[in-house]
């Protein structure tokens, strides 16, 4: 260790605002997250408690999580390992166990990543605002002493199977049995979805329900050989478009690395987009909560969602509260307003019985159920919820952000319109037939353009006048 006791740990290269996310061997190694494990513990005053750690399909994974839990021990935290798992098992694990708990992930990022997602008893999410600073200093502290000081009472390590308890929780929540029978192409990516799909859509461990279901890529392998876990890139949807024409499916469903996100795709190979699916899953869970007795459910937007998804829930008697991108914000109003639902542009759709945390999963099986309880193609049911055209989200690398936003607030001023600042501009025409929001990127050189209207010529105009703005040409 002489050569080790003369480097001094600085961890912020790997710890961000909601989780860890860094190269293996490089700012993530076993040795660093034994210390992040003992500051888990400590910051979060789990000694003589249980903590929940489990992992996804990269080859560092097990390694990782075996470190995490030694250095819980440690400071003496009983540990369950929970093995493979998906994000949402581990939310849904937090939840039902009301203990604390970590997976190791790096989402859709490449094979040479892995990272650590942490939660709260009752999958409350730890963010840089809720202690993932005081356990990064912590866990520095550890290191560069060279050593994890040892509880009274060192921590047993057991094992905890959830997938099971998890299947059968999200199959209570929504009551598939009943549907008319589809079939259903899944890509998994290479990802978690290839262990929790057979689970709760299928019959490995369960009844088997009355789909078909067409598996693609469904082999656990974290170095991704068929295409990246990253279904937001149209390009890692293809293998899946091209699935569903083949086989002449109902539906296509495609989830990224750790199954936290899920995209659809219609009949036809054609993406639905995740506005859509939004007010699909409000109108059903606001109507479920109706009937249970309460008047106005709250559903929860971003402000990047189609303005159809709010038009909707008032529609059917809901209040709709619109809110900044990103899941800890999200997570946190969703808790202050006791809403139902929520769902983003980037397909995270939250659930107040899934302790408010995120299931791409749960947001599958509404979708089916949807379009199993009534005969139409999903191309169809898909229209009702899009009946606005957008641009989809549009990157322009510059460096002066805020002088190319100026450009655009200058050019529209004297135009019929309300501009507001909740996350970055939103430029909202006041006669309905436009809006658009250009966010500045917090961590790359990229103004981000999102544009809906009313038709495709509005909206293709609106597009191509700001680009033009913002790229320096207008």
């Amino acid at each position: 260790m002489t050569s080790e006791q003369t480097k001094t740990f600085d961890l912020s290269a790997s710890f961000k605002a909601y989780d860890v996310r860094g190269i293996v061997g490089d700012s993530i190694t076993a040795e660093i997250v034994e210390a992040v494990g003992a500051a888990f513990v400590d910051v979060l005053q789990l000694e003589g408690q249980t903590v929940l750690v489990g992992g996804d399909m990269r080859p560092s994974s097990p390694e990782f999580s075996k470190a995490f839990a030694d250095g819980a021990a440690t400071r003496g935290a009983n540990v369950q390992l929970l093995d493979l798992i998906s994000t949402d098992e581990l939310y849904f694990a937090c939840g039902s166990l009301n203990a604390a708990g970590a997976t190791f992930t790096a989402s859709h990022n490449p094979a040479e990543y892995n990272g650590i997602k942490m939660s709260k008893p009752g999958a409350q999410p730890i963010s840089s605002e809720s202690g993932l600073k005081e356990i990064q200093a912590l866990a520095e502290q550890y290191l560069n002493a060279g050593s994890i000081p040892a509880a009274p009472t060192r921590g047993l390590i057991g094992v905890h199977d959830v997938l099971k308890d998890y299947a059968e929780y999200l199959r209570q929540l929504v009551d598939l049995s009943g549907s008319r029978p589809l079939k259903v192409v899944v890509d998994a990516g290479n990802g978690m979805a290839g262990l929790t799909t057979p689970a709760v859509l299928g019959d490995a461990l369960l009844p088997k329900l009355p789909f078909e279901i067409v598996p693609l890529y469904f082999e656990l392998d974290g170095s991704f050989p068929n295409h990246p876990a990253n279904p937001l890139e149209p390009e890692n949807l293809r293998d899946l478009q091209a699935a569903v024409i083949e086989h002449g499916a109902d539906i296509g469903l495609a989830f990224d690395g750790d199954a936290d996100r899920c995209f659809v795709i219609d009949e036809k190979g054609e993406p639905v987009s995740p506005s859509a699916i939004t007010g699909m899953v409000a109108r059903r869970e606001i109507a479920r909560a109706q009937a249970q007795g309460e008047a106005k459910p709250t559903i929860i937007h971003n402000l990047l969602t189609s303005r159809a998804v709010p038009e909707l829930v008032e529609h059917d008697g809901g209040r709709a509260v619109r809110t900044r991108v990103g899941h800890s914000f999200i997570k946190a109003v969703m808790a202050e307003e006791g809403a139902v639902f929520g769902g983003e542009h980037s397909a995270h759709f939250y659930f107040r019985d899934f302790w408010n945390a995120d299931t791409g999963m749960l947001a599958a099986m509404h979708v089916l159920a949807a379009l199993g309880e009534q005969d139409g193609p999903l191309s169809e049911l898909g229209r009702e919820y899009e009946p606005y055209v957008s641009s989809g989200e549009i990157n322009s690398e510059i460096e002066d952000k805020a002088g190319a936003v100026e450009r655009v607030r200058a050019d529209f001023t004297g135009e019929d319109i309300t501009i507001d600042t909740m996350d970055g501009s939103t430029f909202t025409a006041n006669d309905g037939s436009y809006w658009f929001n250009l966010r500045p990127s917090n961590t790359e050189p990229f103004l981000r353009l999102n544009a809906e209207a009313t038709d495709q010529a509005t909206m293709e105009r609106v597009r191509d006048r700001v680009l033009s703005l913002v790229r320096g040409q207008g």
